[in-house]
């Protein structure tokens, strides 16, 4: 299976499309595959490991009901998502600055500095593809990234409108 990828002028627009989705379906389970490596690798389960990295990406606390839309689990298997990784030392709970009532979820400093040295080659890795490609490039990747993001999490709210009905 060849990995190289004809940069231009090289393929029919309906080639370079088919190929995208080919891509992106191998890109897709690749990365399935990889996160439960790294699940594995630190000891987690695979949805934990997702639940960890969108908690990264957060810019401070969210609650439970946060992680639920996050993840597109239920609440109640949030809520054990979370208790898991609290019992495990991934996250810790701290009250609600705002509304005692509520108890919101951090990454404990000690997971986030063990999980981040787990990123550390495969990050480097990753960052190591990127550093083929243009300013230009690297924008247009991006900007498709974002987009396919938000098509995704369209379709997810479709899909379960149309479950639900």
């Amino acid at each position: 299976m060849s990995t190289d990828f004809p940069r231009s002028g090289e393929w029919s627009r309906a080639e370079l499309l088919a190929r995208i989705v080919t891509e992106s379906q191998r890109h897709y389970a690749d990365y399935s595959l990889f996160t439960q490596a790294m699940a594995d690798h630190v000891g987690l389960h695979p949805t934990d490991m997702q639940c960890v990295a969108l908690l990264d990406m957060e810019p401070g606390p969210v609650s439970t009901g946060d992680i639920a839309r996050l993840t597109g689990l239920t609440s109640g298997s949030a809520t054990r998502l979370v208790d898991r990784l609290v019992k495990a030392g991934v996250v810790e709970r701290r009250a609600d600055p705002e509304d005692r009532r509520r108890s919101l979820v951090v990454l404990a400093p000690a997971a986030r500095e063990r999980i981040g040295a787990a990123w550390d080659v495969p990050g480097r890795a990753f960052g190591a593809v990127l550093d083929g490609y243009s300013d230009a490039e690297l924008t247009v990747i991006a900007d498709y990234l974002h987009r396919a993001a938000e098509v995704g999490r369209a379709q997810t709210q479709r899909l379960r409108a149309e479950d639900r009905a």
